[in-house]
């Protein structure tokens, strides 16, 4: 399981950095829950990766920190490539379903004009 959970992880901060959008139908079960954003779908990720990408064109995420227990992870991260910013962080926690990210809950650093 802990396998499972770390790669999951590593897929989705991977397609975020490629903007391979279409990855996340793979990645997110279809039920999918996003607690910060109060969203249902892979679809909604899509939307909301495109919509960072569209006001930081350069952004990427580096993980620093992973910790997997059981079907849940706990990742913090450095958003690079966001200008006027010292590199905001994440704190994002998600639990894995049969290999896909079912729902996750987070916090952010980034400041949002």
């Amino acid at each position: 399981m802990t396998d499972d959970v770390r790669t999951a992880a590593q897929r989705m901060y991977a397609a975020f950095n490629a903007n391979d959008y279409a990855a996340a139908a793979e990645i997110f079960t279809a039920d999918f829950y996003s607690h910060p954003l109060g969203t249902i779908g892979p679809e909604s990720v899509t939307l909301a990766w495109q919509r960072l990408h569209e006001a930081f064109p350069e952004a990427q995420v580096v993980v620093e920190d992973m910790v997997v227990e059981g079907d849940t992870a706990a990742v913090r991260t450095s958003v690079r490539g966001i200008p006027g910013q010292q590199s905001p962080t994440m704190l994002e926690i998600f639990r894995v379903n049969d290999g896909r990210i079912a729902e996750l809950w987070g916090l952010s650093s980034l400041q949002r004009t």
